[in-house]
């Protein structure tokens, strides 16, 4: 069946940097469109970036366009998202998603904490 397993949450400083992956295991990976989300105390769940199967294209939300990057390794079927100049306001949950028709799958999430 379809996993994702994300790693690399934490707690970092302001300005900081932090590289959540995310494996992805039970289908074809190199074929699928892959997503980062995140959901803050008390908010609804957003969509961060997205990159598509080549990863020859990628979009981001507009509050971590230019300090997001998401990524992938077809070889080793896992996707990456490097934050920098993290911000309070990136504290948050951060979720891999696989978009299929018809449903989506979750990883378990993995907590990004940017405090002093």
């Amino acid at each position: 069946q379809v996993q994702l397993v994300e790693s690399g949450g934490g707690l970092v400083q302001p300005g900081g940097s932090l590289r959540l992956s995310c494996a992805a295991s039970g289908f074809t990976f190199s074929r699928a469109y892959m997503c980062w989300y995140r959901q803050a105390p008390g908010k609804e769940r957003e969509l961060v970036a997205g990159i598509t199967s080549t990863g020859d294209d990628t979009n981001y939300a507009d509050s971590v366009k230019g300090r997001f990057i998401i990524s992938r390794d077809n070889a080793k079927n896992t996707v990456f998202l490097q934050m920098n100049s993290l911000k309070p306001e990136d504290t948050a949950v951060y979720y891999c998603n696989f978009p299929r028709s018809g449903t989506s799958y979750w990883g378990q999430g993995t907590q990004v904490t940017v405090s002093s």
